[in-house]
C-alpha cells in the first residue's frame, strides 16, 4: 500500500513541482511503486518495457490515426461547416444546445483546447447578433468539448483507458454516447443558469470584442480570434450600428465576415479553381464513418458471441458478415479509412502535398506525448501486477462500504484535482485499478467509464483548458471558478448516478 501511495504522490509531485512532463512521471511513479514493493531492478524494468509495449501495440496507431482525422477536419473548414448545421437546425433561442452539441461532435476527433479556438468565433458572432449571452454560449461549448473529450473515443484518453483495461471499444463508445447525451442538459441548463450572472464580469477587452464598444455593450465590432494559445481577441473597430428592423437571416449574413475563415489554412484557391465549399454531410462522413463501423464490429461480434454460445464450439462458423466487419470495423482500419476520406473528400483538389504532409506531420507531433504517457500508463499498471500491489490494494478495498464502480471514479477524480490533466487522470486511474476489476467485481467496460467520468472534475488553474476557456469568455478570478469549474463539476457529479445505473447492466 506504501508502495501505490508513493507511486500516486511521485505523479503528482513530478508534475507540478518539477519541470518534468507527465510521461517522464509515470515512468518515475513505476520505478518507485517496484522498488518500494520489494520487486527487483530487473524485474521491474522488464515489467515497464513488457506494459508499455503490450499498451502502445493494440492502441498506438489508434491515437494516431484519430489524431489526423481531427487535424483534417480543422483546417478543412469541416469544424465550423458543422457547427453552422448545429446552429440552423435548432433554431433561435436554442443557441446554447447548439453550442453544447456543436463541441460535443467536434471533440470526438479534435482536442479540446484546439476545437475551442477553432468554435469561439461563432458562438462570438452569435452573442454579437442577440447583443447577449456570450458567457452562456462559451460555457455550453466548452463543456460539450469536455464530455466527449473524456467519454468517447477515439478521443486520446478514452482509446488509453480501452487498451490498459482491455475494455471493448466500439461498447465504449456507444456507452460514452450514452452518458454524453444525458450529460448534455445538465451542461445546457447549468450555463443558461450562471452565464447571465458572470456577464457583467467580462473583461473589458473581450466585452468590447464581442459586443463592440458602445454603451452597454450593443454596439458591434469586426474581430480577429487568434488561432492558436489562449489570448482573446483584439478589437477591430466599431461597425456602424445595424438597422433595427434588420431581418434575422440577413442579420447573420452580415456578420459573416467578423468570423475568420476556418479553412485560411488552404490558402488562396489558383485561378480558375471553384472556391472551396464544405457541405455538412461530407464535414461528417470522416468522423461518421470509422464510428459506425467500428460500432457495427461490435454488435456483430456480439450477434456472432451469441451464436457460439447456442451451437458450440464443434458446430459454430462464424458468419462471412462477422468475418468482414472484424476486418473494416477494427479501430485501425476504420480511422485509417477516415482518414483517407477526410484527405480525399474534405480538402479541395488544388491542396498540395506539401501542404497535406505538414498537416499530418502536425497531427502526428501533437498525438506523440498522448501515446508515450498511454504507453507509460500501461507500464505503471504492469508494475502494480506484477509486484503484488493490486492484490494488496484489491484486499483493502473488499473491506470498504463501497460500490467497486467508485474506486476507479474516485482515484481518476483525485488525481485530475491534484494535477489538472483528464487524459492522465483517467490513465493513472485505469493503470492502477486494472489489476482490480476482478476482484472488485467491475466489467473491463463499466472501469473504462469509471476512469473517464471521475477524470471530468473541477477543472481551475492547474488545467491547460481552464486558461484556454476562461481567457477566451473574459472570466477572471471567482468567475472563472463559478463558471468553468463550476459547470465541469456539475457534469462530473451527474455522471455519478449514470455510472450506477450502468453497474447494474454491465
Amino acid at each position: 500500500m506504501a508502495a501505490l501511495v508513493l507511486g500516486i504522490t511521485t505523479i503528482v509531485v513530478v508534475v507540478l513541482r518539477t519541470r518534468l512532463d507527465a510521461f517522464v512521471a509515470l515512468l518515475i511513479a513505476s520505478l518507485v511503486t517496484g522498488f518500494v514493493a520489494g520487486t527487483p531492478a530487473a524485474d521491474v524494468l522488464e515489467s515497464i518495457t513488457t506494459g508499455f509495449g503490450d499498451t502502445l501495440g493494440s492502441i498506438g496507431i489508434v491515437i494516431g490515426l484519430g489524431v489526423a482525422v481531427g487535424k483534417i477536419l480543422e483546417v478543412s473548414g469541416a469544424a465550423d461547416a458543422i457547427a453552422r448545421a448545429f446552429v440552423r437546425l435548432l433554431g433561435r433561442d436554442r443557441e446554447p444546445w447548439a453550442m453544447a452539441g456543436t463541441g460535443a461532435l467536434v471533440s470526438v476527433p479534435v482536442f479540446c483546447d484546439s476545437g475551442y479556438v477553432i468554435m469561439n468565433p461563432l458562438a462570438r458572432s452569435i452573442a454579437r447578433r442577440k447583443r447577449a449571452g456570450y458567457v452562456t454560449l462559451a460555457l455550453a461549448l466548452g463543456c460539450g468539448m469536455t464530455l466527449t473529450h473524456h467519454l468517447v473515443p477515439p478521443t486520446p484518453g478514452p482509446l488509453g483507458v480501452a487498451g490498459i483495461l482491455g475494455a471493448d471499444l466500439g461498447a465504449l463508445v456507444l456507452w460514452g454516447l450514452a452518458f454524453t447525451l444525458v450529460l448534455l442538459p445538465v451542461v445546457v441548463l447549468y450555463a443558461r443558469w450562471m452565464g447571465p450572472r458572470l456577464e457583467s464580469e467580462i473583461s473589458e477587452e473581450v466585452r468590447t470584442a464581442v459586443y463592440g464598444g458602445g454603451a452597454g455593450g450593443t454596439g458591434r465590432v469586426a474581430t480577429a480570434v487568434p488561432r492558436t494559445g489562449g489570448g482573446v481577441a483584439k478589437n477591430a473597430g466599431p461597425e456602424p450600428e445595424a438597422d433595427a428592423e434588420l431581418d434575422e437571416d440577413e442579420h447573420e449574413d452580415e456578420h459573416e465576415h467578423d468570423v475568420p475563415d476556418p479553412a485560411a489554412a488552404l490558402g488562396t484557391p489558383p485561378p480558375g479553381a471553384k472556391p472551396h465549399r464544405m457541405p455538412v454531410g461530407l464535414a461528417v462522413l470522416p468522423l461518421l464513418l470509422p464510428l459506425l463501423l467500428i460500432v457495427a464490429n461490435t454488435v456483430a461480434t456480439a450477434i456472432d458471441q451469441n451464436a457460439q454460445n447456442a451451437l458450440g464450439d464443434e458446430d459454430y462458423k462464424p458468419s462471412t458478415t462477422a468475418e468482414i466487419l472484424a476486418f473494416i470495423g477494427s479501430p485501425v482500419v476504420a480511422l485509417l479509412l477516415g482518414v483517407v476520406l477526410a484527405v480525399y473528400v474534405l480538402l479541395p483538389r488544388w491542396t498540395t502535398r506539401t501542404q497535406v504532409t505538414g498537416w499530418l506531420s502536425e497531427a502526428a507531433a501533437s498525438a506523440g506525448l498522448i501515446i508515450l504517457i498511454t504507453g507509460a500508463g500501461g507500464a505503471l499498471g504492469q508494475v502494480l501486477r506484477d509486484s503484488g500491489v493490486g492484490d494488496e490494494l484489491a484486499e483493502a478495498i473488499s473491506s470498504w462500504n463501497l460500490p467497486g464502480v467508485l474506486v476507479p471514479f474516485l482515484i481518476a477524480s483525485m488525481v485530475r484535482v491534484a494535477q489538472g490533466s483528464g487524459t492522465v487522470a483517467m490513465i493513472t486511474a485505469a493503470s492502477v485499478t486494472a489489476p482490480l476489476l476482478s476482484g472488485l467485481d467491475v466489467s473491463p467496460l463499466l472501469g473504462a467509464l469509471a476512469c473517464c467520468a471521475g477524470s471530468m472534475v473541477l477543472s481551475y488553474f492547474n488545467d491547460s483548458y481552464f486558461w484556454v476557456v476562461t481567457r477566451f469568455t473574459g472570466l477572471d478570478g471567482t468567475g472563472a471558478l463559478r463558471g468553468w469549474s463550476g459547470i465541469t463539476s456539475a457534469v462530473w457529479l451527474g455522471s455519478l448516478p449514470l455510472l450506477l445505473i450502468a453497474s447494474a447492466f454491465l
